[in-house]
């Protein structure tokens, strides 16, 4: 194969010629951008508008450059994944440009067509773009060459997944913002009950905040106080208040919407575990992990598959999931370890399943206590869950479970199997009398 695009560089920089005056030298450099590949093609994808760019080689060895634009509406999207398959490319190249890129990335993928998904900053990156260079046919150069790296793409199933895993989180969100604004509303009433109560949304605090607002009197819901700890005459207090109509009617629509955020996420919950019943052998996997529960498990699961090949090591998977310190230094001196911009779910999960197992009797609990000290509780938590998420590759790509390195497993199953052996050995006379 010939050379494809031959790109000059100008690249301007500062000579010390004499003490009292600075000059600018221009360098040309010739940098060639050999393709490796005989067909790519490069997609720009937009709201309504699909400019595709396919770069054939012919039988003499010259590049052919076709261009076409497509509409964004579903009968265009399938007659440019046919048009792209008449090519029958190497490669196919798209930015990811907000969630614009998955329609056609559906349609190519049913064609047999597995496109890559770039960076855009990553494209950016690259030198020697020329303005009167379409940004299609510029990703078709770029593909050629195979100076492009796709981003992780999770299978369709766990890609569809993902629509439910992530409105959980924005249903959780919003049930959290409204049991805050139930307690603003009872607070502004005169209603004090946070001040005695820690859990406002218990089931006690909430049987007492149900009668209230059914017309009942403080000494009628301090009968739902059940077990909690508080004396009953600082709840009596607490729960005196001025509740007017319009607190009433504010307080009933925000514990409508409560119940009905509730069963929107129980329902969430089920749709999302019984989908990956196929993947329950990953999920079990998973679940072996301190603070990792059915739903973190699912929810892990949906975000980074469980093909572990498909990042390549534990380190660039932490990378992909903007978990890791960032990696900033300039003449032998560091100069930052904010981590990158990565997968926000995927931080978000890692970091609430991270405060659950620092509080487990594991390795991490007695990380987070040494970390906490010099380093603070946010970067101590982003720092267990770098470590969990490397542990969770490790699990996934050897199919073993998790096993902590300060627990004695054997004693715990003694501990646990110890009466029950000896209810058995009694049974059958088996165990020696004592004195």
């Amino acid at each position: 194969m010939g050379t494809l695009r031959m790109v000059r560089l100008s690249i301007e920089t500062t000579v010390d010629l004499r003490s009292d005056a600075l000059y600018r030298v221009y360098v040309e450099v010739t940098m060639d951008l050999r393709p490796i590949c005989r067909s790519a093609v490069g997609m720009d994808v937009h709201l309504n508008l699909i400019e595709v760019c396919a770069i054939v080689e012919d039988a003499s060895g010259e590049a052919q450059v076709h261009r076409r634009r497509f509409g964004g509406f579903r009968r265009d999207r399938l007659e440019m994944a046919q048009w792209i398959a008449g090519f029958a490319p190497e490669t196919v190249v798209m930015e990811s440009t907000g969630i614009y890129w998955k329609s056609p990335y559906v349609y190519l993928e049913r064609l047999g067509i597995r496109a890559l998904v770039v960076n855009a900053h990553h494209v950016k990156t690259v030198p020697g773009r020329k303005t009167d260079v379409g940004d299609a046919e510029w990703l078709a150069m770029l593909a050629r060459a195979g100076l492009l790296r796709g981003s992780f793409i999770p299978p369709e199933p766990l890609r569809n997944l993902r629509q439910v895993s992530r409105h959980h989180q924005r249903v959780t969100a919003m049930l959290a913002a409204e049991k805050n604004r139930l307690v603003r509303v009872l607070g502004d009433a005169g209603i004090r009950l946070t001040a005695v109560v820690s859990d406002p949304h218990g089931v006690a605090a909430r049987a007492m905040i149900d009668c209230l607002l059914d017309g009942g009197t403080p000494q009628q819901a301090l009968a739902h106080a059940g077990r909690l700890r508080a004396p009953r005459e600082e709840l009596a207090a607490a729960l005196e208040g001025e509740l007017s109509e319009e607190h009433l009617f504010v307080a009933r629509m925000i514990r409508r919407h409560l119940d009905v955020l509730e069963a929107d996420l129980a329902a969430l919950e089920r749709t999302l575990v019984a989908h990956l019943e196929p993947y329950q052998a990953a999920m079990d996997l998973l679940m072996t992990l301190p603070g990792v529960d059915t739903l973190a498990a699912a929810k892990l699961l949906v975000e980074i598959g469980e093909d572990m090949s498909a990042f390549g090591s534990a380190e660039k998977l932490a990378k992909w999931a903007g978990i890791c310190p960032g990696n900033r230094e300039s003449a032998g001196k560091r100069k930052s370890g904010k981590t990158a911009k990565g997968n926000r779910y995927l931080r978000a999960l890692l970091c609430e399943i991270a405060w659950s197992a620092a509080r487990t009797a594991s390795q991490f609990k007695s990380r987070y206590q040494a970390l906490v000290i010099r380093r603070g509780a946010k970067r101590a938590i982003v720092a267990i869950a770098h470590k969990l998420l490397k542990i969770v590759y490790v699990l996934l790509a050897r199919g073993v479970p998790y096993r902590d390195s300060t627990v004695d497993y054997e004693a715990l199953a003694v501990k646990r199997k110890a009466p029950r052996w000896i209810r058995q050995l009694k049974k059958f006379g088996l165990l020696p009398q004592t004195a």
